[in-house]
């Protein structure tokens, strides 16, 4: 359940809110609501939602705060929010250190980013509504993914500290950012590039895979 995520992570809970086929989760805190029946099908944003519902207090890192950071990820202007759940769940099982979101990026907290990142959003430090200029805070390599420039990624040093910077579905990466590197994944068949979210996963568990054998 997210609300154990939540916890997990210490986030705080501000309150709870549970149908009357659901219990409140121990050790979440926050004042618990007791809802009449039907009353969750109202309040939700799903059609099928969970027992219980939770209020939970958002955080607001700095891209300061990721510093000492060796594995980030950039977002530029990725605007699905399935896409962004994806490349939470990636970045926290290949052990990414946060997540960037320049401006024009789709809400971390949008609910269908927080369900599809599957906990993941709890885990993970993300920085949104960041300008170009604040990336340099980071004090990381930029490196740029793409379908046509730069080497492979698998002939790429990935165990040094780097950014990975991603592109939005539509446009790619914006020739205003900085990149320092540029990286490809080559693949066989008629499409042209992967999958932002499937990049994402394909270069950060390389990363993982390099880190680990160093």
């Amino acid at each position: 359940m997210l609300i154990e995520e939540a916890v997990a992570g210490a986030w705080e809970i501000e309150a709870q809110y549970v149908d009357p086929r659901g219990r409140a989760v121990r050790g979440a805190g926050g004042e618990v609501f007791e809802l009449a029946p039907h009353v969750m099908e109202r309040l939700a944003s799903t059609e099928s939602p969970q027992p219980v519902l939770a209020v939970v207090r958002m955080r607001e890192p700095t891209v300061g705060s990721l510093g000492g950071a060796s594995l980030v990820i950039v977002c530029d202007r990725v605007a699905d929010p399935g896409n962004l759940g994806t490349i939470l769940r990636s970045a926290e099982a290949a052990g990414v250190d946060g997540i960037v979101l320049l401006t024009g990026s789709v809400d971390p907290y949008n609910p269908k980013v927080v369900r599809a990142s599957a906990g993941a959003l709890f885990h993970v430090p993300i920085v949104a509504d960041v300008a170009l200029h604040e990336l340099q805070a980071l004090g990381l390599p930029l490196v740029g993914s793409s379908s046509h420039r730069g080497d492979a990624y698998t002939a790429c040093d990935l165990a040094s500290p780097f950014a990975l910077v991603l592109g939005s579905e539509a446009h790619g990466v914006d020739d205003q950012i900085p990149i320092d590197r540029w990286i490809s994944i080559p693949h066989a068949g008629r499409s042209e590039s992967l999958n932002v979210a499937m990049a994402a996963t394909v270069v950060v568990f390389e990363a993982a895979r390099q880190r680990a054998a160093k």
